[in-house]
């Protein structure tokens, strides 16, 4: 049966993310979009089926890997990236159709980490048996230590930022209520909004230097008629200029900051060490690159707890202030 489904330009705007990972946008998403319209206007696949059928190439990938030979070696990585397409597919049919669910969100994170798992071990202990060498069985914890790792740190960053937030909003709220201010927005929203919204005002900012954590009204496209942004990353912007112009280029590519991320790693792993049978390198070479900006977004997160303090100081200052 034949669904009404927009032009691709139309699924390319609700389906793809406004930032993703660099290999998804340049090497998964020129295929995945153009399969997903086809998949949503010509078939009735649900977004839980196709996320069974990633996971179930993730195994024939696995199975490649535990036979060794060079061969095998490129066919399991070969897989793995269609594995993971269609890993990419499931989200993007979801939106376009408005098929998801909560449980296919958290089937979508079990099957990923199983498929990292299970391709870890088979990878490894194929190369072990037809080498011998010990450092495979080594290598086989670290990728599933460091893929565990990654995901434990995403998530309390996520706590710890909510409720930051959270404290921040509230504290907005009473202001508001006693001095009849501005209504409230997090440069992050806006960000998400409207990447370019968030451009310009970066670019602001680096002309007047550091103002502290807040600012006054925006009248960019995304955010509030009248706003005051509360910029919970003001100090490591001010400490890294040039890192403010990398990530305006990036986003106008829809490409995040974060360039070796959890898919970066997992290709590393997975694609370049069979392709080329280069295993021990391109893992230890990708997760060394994953370590690195990962402690990179815990040095983002201290200097944020930083402008969350300073943010709330005012508040209380502000408050006495207006007693006095």
């Amino acid at each position: 049966m034949r669904r009404d489904i927009p032009p691709l330009s139309e699924v390319r705007r609700i389906t793809e993310k406004k930032r993703d990972a660099w290999w998804t946008v340049l090497l998964v998403d020129p295929v995945a979009t153009p399969l997903v319209r086809q998949t949503a206007m010509r078939t009735r696949i649900t977004p839980n089926q196709i996320t069974w059928g990633a996971f179930l190439l993730g195994l024939v990938s696995a199975a490649c890997f535990a036979m060794a030979d060079w061969r095998w070696l490129i066919a399991g990585a070969v897989v793995y990236h269609l594995s993971f397409i269609l890993d990419c597919m499931d989200g993007k049919v979801a939106r376009l159709t408005g098929t998801g669910s909560v449980f296919g969100a958290w089937l979508d994170f079990v099957f990923d980490r199983i498929r990292v798992m299970v391709c870890s071990v088979a990878l490894m202990a194929g190369q072990y048996q037809r080498t011998g060498e010990t450092i495979y069985i080594w290598l086989a914890l670290v990728v599933i230590g460091l893929d565990t790792l990654r995901y434990i740190n995403s998530l309390e960053i996520f706590k710890i930022r909510h409720s930051m937030r959270k404290q921040i909003k509230s504290r907005m709220r009473e202001a508001r209520r006693a001095e009849n201010q501005a209504e409230l927005a997090f440069m992050e929203d806006l960000l998400r909004e409207n990447p370019a919204a968030d451009i310009e005002q970066d670019l602001q900012a680096a002309g007047r230097g550091a103002e502290g954590p807040t600012a006054e009204p925006v009248a960019s496209a995304g955010a509030p008629t009248r706003a005051q942004v509360v910029d919970l990353h003001q100090e490591f912007r001010h400490r890294f200029p040039w890192y403010l112009r990398c990530r305006s280029y990036l986003l106008s590519k829809r490409i995040r900051t974060h360039l070796v991320s959890g898919i970066e790693f997992q290709m590393g792993v997975f694609m370049i060490g069979p392709l080329f049978d280069v295993v021990i390198p391109a893992t230890i070479v990708s997760g060394a690159l994953l370590l690195v900006f990962e402690l990179a977004i815990i040095y983002k997160l201290l200097l944020s707890t930083r402008d969350f303090t300073r943010t709330i100081d005012s508040f209380e200052q502000r408050k006495l202030a207006a007693a006095a």
